[in-house]
């Protein structure tokens, strides 16, 4: 069990991770859009597509990740005064009601929807370029396969907690500058002063 959650962990980190470069290339696209419609007044027909493709598949590819993290938007008003074997067994109820339901119909309509899409190699019609998204449509049923993987890991980590009481959080791996830079000045206090 504990073999699985860490192998969920570090397949989910690794995508997670990999897809988040997108952002630069994002970034780099988006600029270059304002620059050549703004600056030489010649603005480009794939840059809208393209942005919202690679936004899509940042935001699809990193769920699994940001799951393992525990960073999903909850209602946790009342669930952060239960105990912990409390929010297991909620959490527990919860992932087969509705977690794995949807993210089964996800994968199954996901795949209809992709292979439609790789028949007639569909392309974009909301620009003239014509831009392939066939492979865009893919990433649903990558990004269904990596929560589904990732959602197993959460019910092992659920009956761990119901057995010990505590949560096995994923390694933290991802810090705030903020923070770095707390840590960073708090040793040079530390240091100056012995």
């Amino acid at each position: 069990m504990l073999r699985y959650i860490q192998f969920a962990d570090a397949v989910s980190a690794w995508f997670g991770k990999t897809f988040a470069w997108l952002i630069i290339l994002m970034s780099v696209g988006t600029g270059y859009e304002v620059f050549v419609r703004y600056v030489l007044n010649s603005p480009t027909v794939w840059a809208l597509d393209v942005s919202f493709i690679m936004y899509g598949t940042l935001f699809m590819m990193g769920g699994a990740y940001t799951l393992s993290r525990r960073g999903h938007v909850r209602g946790d008003f009342l669930y952060r005064l239960w105990s912990p074997r409390w929010q297991a067994r909620v959490d527990l109820v919860l992932y087969f009601l509705f977690f794995f339901p949807g993210v089964l119909a996800l994968i199954f309509a996901g795949w209809k929807y992709a292979a439609r899409s790789w028949q007639y190699a569909e392309v974009s019609v909301s620009s003239p370029a014509g831009i392939p998204i066939y492979q865009f449509k893919t990433v649903i049923v990558a990004a269904g396969i990596l929560l589904f993987i990732q959602g197993i890991a959460e019910v092992f980590r659920c009956i761990h907690c119901i057995r010990t009481g505590e949560w096995l959080i994923a390694d933290e791996d991802v810090f705030e500058t903020e923070d770095l830079l707390m840590q960073q000045a708090n040793a040079a206090e530390k240091d100056a002063h012995p």
